[in-house]
């Protein structure tokens, strides 16, 4: 499984030289507190029924609070042939913006 630490992808969010596909995976009362912009929620229970809605021509960067139920999408969509990384240290760990 492919990983980038909350610094990494806060660099890519801020270059902004490339269009992200963030998914946050945590449940609606921890996205209340913030998410990355322009990320997607799709709680962690939904994937699996969701799968539809992403494309398996384009990298997605998961995100959850801590990096673990990230690293559990992350590890379901690339069984099923999507191109995905996982954040590492989850929100705890983000410095950047937030929406």
């Amino acid at each position: 499984m492919k990983e980038l630490t909350a610094k990494q992808v806060e660099e890519l969010v801020t270059e902004g030289k490339q269009s992200l596909n963030i998914i946050d995976v945590r449940e609606d009362e921890e996205v209340a507190s913030g998410m990355i912009p322009a990320a997607k929620h799709i709680p962690l229970g939904s994937i699996e029924s969701r799968m539809d809605e992403l494309d398996k021509t384009k990298e997605y960067i998961m995100v959850c609070r801590s990096g673990g139920r990230s690293g559990q999408a992350s590890q379901f969509l690339e069984s099923k042939g999507f191109n995905v990384i996982n954040m590492t240290g989850g929100m705890m760990s983000w410095e950047g913006p937030t929406e």
